[in-house]
């Protein structure tokens, strides 16, 4: 079963390394890694040259965000399953992908919800927050929960019935595919109750109180464009589980991490 991971990236040289390792160290056989990059002037194309062993194509063009980098990804990956991950954020094993394959060649589902470890910026062994996908169910859109986007796995079939991502959407075009998937098909998914990537602090959905509010708005709007009903005291009411998340934050062995060239 091919898999392609799609990595956007800009400016990424801090970072990069990690997530090439990590896919380049997954024991899955058929995979496809494939690297938007938003013409970075820092040293992150050099970096994949030399580091990029399973990279199967890389683009560097100028794009208005990441969901329009998502998009050139998607148009160009072949695989059976289609996942993003980003050139802040690495796998937690090395079995991931074929574990993900695993459950797939059930033949039940069209999509895999995982877990995922938020991490400090410059620790990828400090967890800051365990996000689970554990309680996601498409009635709870409403309140604006959607399962870890860099943990989801989903059949290539369903960007062919659903269409790709709406760039106009700056950091929450995400929840509004997740929303019109679930409102337009009848999509079959599962939950893997396991901790797949670990992702950096200081992603656009993880900058502070700004970047909340400006989510919030976005969540509403896609709420509202695919016939959700909601308001922001339902979406508001979200945060108090979102802390949890915080508190109950489990660490594996570090051993476990699988970003290769990691110290």
């Amino acid at each position: 079963m091919k898999i392609s991971i799609i990595t956007a990236a800009k400016n990424a040289a801090a970072t990069i390394r990690d997530t090439l390792l990590s896919v380049q160290s997954q024991s899955h056989a058929d995979v496809e890694h494939l690297i938007v990059d938003g013409c970075s002037t820092d040293a992150t194309l050099a970096i994949v040259e030399q580091h990029g062993a399973r990279v199967a194509t890389v683009v560097s063009e100028r794009d208005s965000g990441i969901y329009e980098a998502f998009n050139r990804g998607l148009a160009m990956a072949s695989g059976e399953l289609i996942a993003f991950l980003n050139a802040d954020d690495c796998y937690e094993t090395h079995d991931v992908l074929a574990r993900v394959a695993e459950r797939f060649e059930r033949g039940d589902i069209d999509m895999l919800f995982g877990d995922v470890l938020l991490v400090r910026a410059d620790d990828l062994s400090a967890v800051v927050r365990y996000y689970s996908s554990g309680s996601f169910k498409p009635a709870r859109l409403a309140r604006g929960f959607m399962p870890a986007h860099p943990a989801t796995f989903v059949r290539r079939s369903v960007y062919q019935n659903c269409g790709g991502f709406n760039a106009s959407y700056r950091i929450a075009g995400d929840f509004e595919w997740v929303a019109r998937v679930f409102r337009s098909t009848q999509a079959r998914y599962a939950h893997l109750p396991e901790v797949l990537v670990r992702m950096r602090e200081g992603g656009l959905s993880t900058r502070g109180i700004r970047s909340t509010m400006r989510i919030t708005r976005e969540i509403r709007r896609a709420c509202h464009e695919q016939g959700i009903p909601t308001n922001y005291l339902k979406l508001l009411s979200r945060f108090p589980e979102k802390v949890l998340e915080y508190i109950a934050r489990p660490a594996p062995a570090r051993s476990q991490i699988s970003g290769g060239g990691v110290d």
